[in-house]
Protein backbone atom coordinates (compact mmCIF):
# COMPACT_ATOMS: atom_id res chain seq x y z
CA UNK A 1 0.00 0.00 0.00
CA UNK A 2 2.87 2.61 0.74
CA UNK A 3 3.88 2.81 -2.58
CA UNK A 4 0.42 3.59 -3.85
CA UNK A 5 -0.59 5.91 -0.93
CA UNK A 6 2.92 7.97 -2.43
CA UNK A 7 2.00 7.55 -5.82
CA UNK A 8 -1.44 9.52 -4.81
CA UNK A 9 0.41 11.98 -2.68
CA UNK A 10 2.76 12.91 -5.58
CA UNK A 11 -0.49 12.91 -7.87
CA UNK A 12 -2.04 15.63 -5.17
CA UNK A 13 1.04 17.73 -5.10
CA UNK A 14 1.64 17.73 -8.92
CA UNK A 15 -0.44 21.05 -8.83
CA UNK A 16 1.37 22.67 -6.30
CA UNK A 17 2.85 25.06 -8.34
CA UNK A 18 -0.55 25.70 -10.61
CA UNK A 19 -2.32 26.36 -7.14
CA UNK A 20 0.57 28.63 -5.44
CA UNK A 21 -1.25 31.76 -7.08
CA UNK A 22 -4.84 31.13 -5.33
CA UNK A 23 -5.81 33.80 -2.35
CA UNK A 24 -6.47 31.94 1.18
CA UNK A 25 -9.48 32.13 2.93
CA UNK A 26 -8.35 34.76 4.64
CA UNK A 27 -5.63 35.92 2.89
CA UNK A 28 -2.37 37.56 5.16
CA UNK A 29 -0.58 40.13 3.97
CA UNK A 30 3.51 39.73 3.83
CA UNK A 31 3.92 42.20 6.57
CA UNK A 32 1.78 39.96 8.65
CA UNK A 33 4.08 36.89 7.76
CA UNK A 34 6.55 39.44 8.86
CA UNK A 35 5.49 40.19 12.34
CA UNK A 36 4.93 36.36 12.81
CA UNK A 37 7.52 34.51 12.15
CA UNK A 38 10.01 37.34 12.30
CA UNK A 39 11.36 36.88 16.20
CA UNK A 40 11.54 32.82 15.21
CA UNK A 41 13.61 33.62 11.96
CA UNK A 42 16.26 35.70 13.69
CA UNK A 43 16.86 33.64 16.88
CA UNK A 44 17.80 31.05 14.39
CA UNK A 45 19.90 33.05 11.82
CA UNK A 46 21.13 36.14 13.86
CA UNK A 47 24.26 33.62 15.24
CA UNK A 48 25.04 32.74 12.11
CA UNK A 49 25.09 35.85 10.31
CA UNK A 50 27.41 37.24 13.57
CA UNK A 51 29.75 34.40 12.64
CA UNK A 52 29.88 35.39 9.66
CA UNK A 53 30.74 39.02 10.02
CA UNK A 54 27.65 40.06 7.96
CA UNK A 55 25.10 42.46 9.05
CA UNK A 56 21.36 41.87 9.36
CA UNK A 57 19.48 42.23 7.47
CA UNK A 58 21.99 41.47 5.27
CA UNK A 59 22.34 44.04 2.16
CA UNK A 60 22.39 41.29 -0.52
CA UNK A 61 21.43 37.29 -0.28
CA UNK A 62 22.30 34.30 -2.97
CA UNK A 63 20.97 30.72 -3.00
CA UNK A 64 22.76 28.06 -4.98
CA UNK A 65 20.81 25.47 -5.39
CA UNK A 66 22.62 22.04 -6.46
CA UNK A 67 19.90 19.14 -8.19
CA UNK A 68 22.53 16.27 -7.93
CA UNK A 69 22.42 17.15 -3.89
CA UNK A 70 18.99 18.49 -3.45
CA UNK A 71 21.16 21.22 -1.26
CA UNK A 72 20.58 24.65 -1.02
CA UNK A 73 22.96 27.16 0.44
CA UNK A 74 22.44 30.73 1.47
CA UNK A 75 24.81 33.33 0.80
CA UNK A 76 24.94 37.31 1.92
CA UNK A 77 27.04 39.75 1.04
CA UNK A 78 29.06 42.21 3.36
CA UNK A 79 31.95 44.70 2.09
CA UNK A 80 34.39 42.31 2.40
CA UNK A 81 32.37 39.80 -0.17
CA UNK A 82 30.50 36.88 -0.21
CA UNK A 83 29.94 34.79 3.11
CA UNK A 84 28.29 31.34 4.08
CA UNK A 85 25.49 31.21 5.78
CA UNK A 86 23.97 27.49 6.19
CA UNK A 87 22.51 24.81 3.96
CA UNK A 88 18.49 24.18 3.55
CA UNK A 89 17.93 20.39 2.52
CA UNK A 90 15.42 20.03 -0.41
CA UNK A 91 13.15 17.48 0.43
CA UNK A 92 10.92 17.42 -2.54
CA UNK A 93 11.80 18.30 -6.27
CA UNK A 94 11.14 16.23 -9.59
CA UNK A 95 12.86 15.87 -12.76
CA UNK A 96 16.58 15.24 -13.37
CA UNK A 97 19.95 17.19 -14.32
CA UNK A 98 19.08 19.52 -17.26
CA UNK A 99 16.96 22.74 -17.60
CA UNK A 100 13.49 22.89 -17.85
CA UNK A 101 12.24 22.81 -21.57
CA UNK A 102 8.16 23.07 -21.94
CA UNK A 103 5.75 22.95 -19.71
CA UNK A 104 4.84 19.64 -18.16
CA UNK A 105 8.37 18.40 -18.08
CA UNK A 106 8.28 18.65 -14.24
CA UNK A 107 11.90 20.03 -14.41
CA UNK A 108 13.36 22.58 -12.59
CA UNK A 109 14.73 24.98 -14.50
CA UNK A 110 18.68 25.55 -14.44
CA UNK A 111 20.25 29.10 -14.58
CA UNK A 112 20.36 32.45 -12.52
CA UNK A 113 17.17 33.59 -11.66
CA UNK A 114 15.73 36.45 -9.10
CA UNK A 115 12.49 35.85 -7.42
CA UNK A 116 9.64 38.04 -8.84
CA UNK A 117 6.66 38.10 -5.67
CA UNK A 118 6.43 37.09 -2.07
CA UNK A 119 3.13 35.02 -1.48
CA UNK A 120 1.96 34.85 2.26
CA UNK A 121 -0.58 32.58 1.24
CA UNK A 122 0.80 29.26 -0.57
CA UNK A 123 -1.10 26.62 -0.49
CA UNK A 124 2.16 25.14 0.94
CA UNK A 125 3.13 27.24 3.80
CA UNK A 126 4.59 30.00 2.34
CA UNK A 127 6.37 30.55 -1.53
CA UNK A 128 8.63 32.75 -3.11
CA UNK A 129 7.85 32.57 -6.86
CA UNK A 130 10.61 31.98 -9.28
CA UNK A 131 10.82 34.36 -12.29
CA UNK A 132 11.18 31.49 -14.98
CA UNK A 133 11.23 31.72 -18.04
CA UNK A 134 13.64 34.43 -17.57
CA UNK A 135 15.00 36.46 -21.08
CA UNK A 136 17.60 33.72 -21.52
CA UNK A 137 14.87 31.00 -21.43
CA UNK A 138 12.71 32.63 -23.54
CA UNK A 139 15.90 33.43 -25.95
CA UNK A 140 16.33 29.79 -26.34
CA UNK A 141 13.11 29.05 -26.77
CA UNK A 142 13.08 30.79 -30.14
CA UNK A 143 16.04 29.74 -31.29
CA UNK A 144 14.87 26.18 -30.93
CA UNK A 145 11.44 26.66 -31.96
CA UNK A 146 9.72 25.80 -28.55
CA UNK A 147 6.26 27.05 -27.25
CA UNK A 148 4.83 26.66 -23.86
CA UNK A 149 7.57 27.01 -21.66
CA UNK A 150 5.55 26.96 -18.84
CA UNK A 151 6.19 28.61 -15.64
CA UNK A 152 4.72 28.91 -12.12
CA UNK A 153 7.87 27.96 -10.46
CA UNK A 154 8.31 28.01 -6.12
CA UNK A 155 10.37 27.86 -3.72
CA UNK A 156 7.97 26.77 -1.23
CA UNK A 157 7.11 24.89 2.44
CA UNK A 158 5.87 21.27 2.78
CA UNK A 159 7.82 18.33 1.74
CA UNK A 160 6.32 17.27 -1.87
CA UNK A 161 6.38 19.22 -4.95
CA UNK A 162 6.12 18.41 -8.87
CA UNK A 163 8.70 20.92 -11.21
CA UNK A 164 8.96 23.69 -7.99
CA UNK A 165 11.45 23.30 -4.61
CA UNK A 166 10.19 22.35 -1.21
CA UNK A 167 12.19 23.02 1.23
CA UNK A 168 9.97 22.32 4.74
CA UNK A 169 8.17 25.05 6.68
CA UNK A 170 11.18 26.38 9.25
CA UNK A 171 13.24 26.80 5.69
CA UNK A 172 10.56 29.03 4.33
CA UNK A 173 9.78 31.09 7.14
CA UNK A 174 13.63 32.08 7.48
CA UNK A 175 14.21 32.93 3.21
CA UNK A 176 10.39 34.52 3.14
CA UNK A 177 11.33 36.46 6.43
CA UNK A 178 15.18 37.67 4.63
CA UNK A 179 13.47 38.29 1.28
CA UNK A 180 10.96 40.79 3.13
CA UNK A 181 13.56 42.39 5.41
CA UNK A 182 16.19 42.56 2.26
CA UNK A 183 13.93 42.86 -0.39
CA UNK A 184 12.76 40.55 -2.69
CA UNK A 185 15.38 42.20 -5.58
CA UNK A 186 18.01 41.99 -3.66
CA UNK A 187 17.88 38.05 -3.65
CA UNK A 188 19.17 36.48 -6.46
CA UNK A 189 19.30 32.18 -7.04
CA UNK A 190 21.29 30.20 -8.78
CA UNK A 191 20.03 26.76 -9.76
CA UNK A 192 22.56 24.37 -11.29
CA UNK A 193 22.98 20.31 -12.17
CA UNK A 194 26.03 19.59 -9.55
CA UNK A 195 28.28 21.40 -7.83
CA UNK A 196 30.54 23.03 -10.15
CA UNK A 197 32.96 24.33 -7.95
CA UNK A 198 33.97 20.18 -7.21
CA UNK A 199 32.77 18.61 -10.33
CA UNK A 200 34.95 19.25 -13.52
CA UNK A 201 32.98 21.22 -16.43
CA UNK A 202 31.60 19.83 -19.02
CA UNK A 203 28.45 18.04 -21.19
CA UNK A 204 26.62 16.57 -18.89
CA UNK A 205 24.00 15.46 -20.92
CA UNK A 206 23.43 13.97 -24.06
CA UNK A 207 20.53 14.53 -26.59
CA UNK A 208 20.55 18.56 -24.86
CA UNK A 209 20.37 21.86 -27.57
CA UNK A 210 23.46 22.74 -27.91
CA UNK A 211 23.41 25.72 -25.56
CA UNK A 212 22.50 23.95 -23.20
CA UNK A 213 26.85 23.09 -22.51
CA UNK A 214 27.65 26.90 -22.66
CA UNK A 215 24.47 27.47 -19.98
CA UNK A 216 26.54 25.01 -17.67
CA UNK A 217 29.70 26.92 -18.41
CA UNK A 218 28.76 30.32 -17.23
CA UNK A 219 26.80 28.33 -13.76
CA UNK A 220 30.09 26.77 -13.47
CA UNK A 221 31.75 30.70 -13.45
CA UNK A 222 29.10 32.12 -11.54
CA UNK A 223 29.48 29.66 -8.69
CA UNK A 224 33.19 30.32 -8.68
CA UNK A 225 32.31 33.46 -6.30
CA UNK A 226 31.15 31.01 -3.77
CA UNK A 227 33.61 29.33 -2.16
CA UNK A 228 33.37 27.86 1.35
CA UNK A 229 36.37 26.49 3.79
CA UNK A 230 36.50 22.97 2.85
CA UNK A 231 38.52 20.91 5.28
Amino acid sequence: MKPIRYSLLLLIFTFTCLSEGAAAAAPLTEQQVLDKYRAKVESRLLPRFRYAGVDWPPQELQLLVIKETRQMELWARSESGWHYIRDYRIKGMSGGLGPKLKEGDRQVPEGSYRISRLNPNSSFHLSMKVDYPNAHDRKMAQRDGRRRLGGDIYIHGNQVSSGCLAIGDNAIEELFVLAALSGKEQLHLLISPVDFRTHPTRALLMNRPDWVAELHREIAAEMQNFQRNRP
